[in-house]
């Protein structure tokens, strides 16, 4: 199950092992349904993660886009 403080990384990995194991149809339909809902938990993180650093490039952007565009008008000039 996903942890707060687990990296990006670490959740794509365990989702990975959880999308293998199912595909090995190996397990009983009551692990597939355990898997299942805890590979929904983790995209849920995985979704939260990626929106929070979505939101942290626009800022940044947003921020440092005044120091990358006034030198480039000014070598127009």
């Amino acid at each position: 199950m996903a942890k707060k403080k687990e990296s990006y990384e670490s959740m794509m990995e365990r989702l990975e092992e959880i999308v293998d194991l199912m595909d090995r149809n190996e397990i009983t339909l009551e692990e597939t349904m355990a898997s299942y809902e805890e590979g929904i938990k983790i995209c849920n993180s995985l979704y939260k993660v990626l929106n929070d650093t979505e939101g942290k490039i626009k800022i940044l952007t947003a921020e440092g886009e005044k120091e990358f565009i006034e030198p480039e008008h000014e070598a127009k000039k």
